[in-house]
């Protein structure tokens, strides 16, 4: 097994440069933001779809656009309105009055980056639409289904502060989210970097080093990567103490948590562990590349108990004491 973890880690070695790469070409437009960009590239390599929640201003739509530049591939950015419909995100079927025939008209969706721009703002019929492309990497129009293109990513943002005209977006299209990243403000060196550069006459930009082809072999070299089954029931065990904390010595958050994590959970945290161990050049999973990564394949498939939220209780303060239990392999 040695020589096999061995000539996997050369093999992965090589093959994971090109990550370098990109996160050297982004960094020359975005300061900092070390943990949404790594968070990206999971998402990318993962093929999980990418929520991302922080204040305006803190360039979440401009690491989406940079990180598409550095993959030469196709990118869309979808403003989500109140008065946006499924059809304006789809596409439609129009008639032609010549043939007396109707024809396609595709949407923004058919790109390969969608950057879904404050997708709480628009009802419940864009985002069942939002949800079909999401699950099944397909759109349908009229009668007739297309496939989406690969890779095919969904980036959404949103903004945790303003709550007027927006709606809460449905538990089932959460879950489909592998991960809700929470971005932070930048330091003081970060910031005054940043406003040095976005105040030149020139502002840098980056230039494309990946091609998607790339991406897709990437992703058959991430599930290469071994993972111990002592990691596997280390992920399940995290995972059933949000549904059974009692079993795990949890009995204080039973009344705090109304409904645990979906075996999408475990599905995508092993996933996302493989990826955040090639983001390392490694060919195996540790359990810190697990918790590296558990509050953000977590923090969103928790929903609490009024009681949680009567003692301002979040998921995150729960998903935190779960690492902290549960013991590590």
């Amino acid at each position: 097994m040695n020589v096999d973890i061995q000539a996997l880690n050369e093999k992965i070695k090589k093959e994971s440069v090109f990550v370098d790469k990109i996160t050297k070409e982004v960094s020359k437009v975005i300061v900092g933001q070390k943990y949404m960009i790594e968070r990206l590239l999971i998402g990318l390599l993962s093929n999980g779809h990418i929520h991302l929640e922080g204040v305006p201003g803190l360039a979440k739509t401009m690491a989406v656009k940079t990180l598409s530049a550095t993959i030469q591939t196709n990118f869309q950015r979808i403003q989500f309105t109140p008065d946006l419909l499924p059809a304006d995100l789809i596409g439609t079927l129009i008639y032609d009055q010549k043939s007396g025939e109707f024809s396609t008209k595709k949407g923004p969706i058919f790109s390969n980056l969608i950057l879904a721009d404050e997708i709480n703002r628009s009802p419940a019929k864009v985002q069942s639409a939002l949800l079909e492309a999401m699950q099944e990497r397909q759109v349908t129009i009229g009668e007739t289904t297309f496939k989406l293109g690969d890779p095919f990513l969904v980036l959404a943002t949103q903004n945790p502060i303003e709550q007027e005209g927006t709606y809460p977006l449905p538990e089932a299209q959460i879950d489909r989210f592998m991960l809700k990243l929470s971005i932070g403000y930048p330091s003081k060196d970060e910031e005054l970097e940043i406003m040095r550069r976005m105040t030149q006459q020139q502002i840098p930009e980056a230039k494309a080093v990946v091609k998607p082809k790339d991406i897709v072999k990437a992703r058959n070299v991430v599930n290469e990567i071994y993972i111990d089954e002592k990691i596997e029931r280390y992920i399940v065990d995290i995972v059933f103490a949000t549904r059974q904390p009692d079993e795990y010595g949890l009995s204080e958050l039973t009344e705090l948590i109304q409904y645990g994590a979906s075996p999408r959970a475990s599905i995508y945290l092993k996933m996302a562990a493989k990826a955040h161990a090639f983001l390392r050049h490694r060919g195996y999973v540790t359990p810190e590349d697990v918790r590296s990564i558990g509050m953000d394949v977590l923090r969103h498939r928790l929903i609490v108990t009024y009681e949680a939220e009567a003692e301002e209780i979040t998921a995150e303060d729960i998903v935190r004491k779960i690492l902290n239990k549960i013991e590590v392999p």
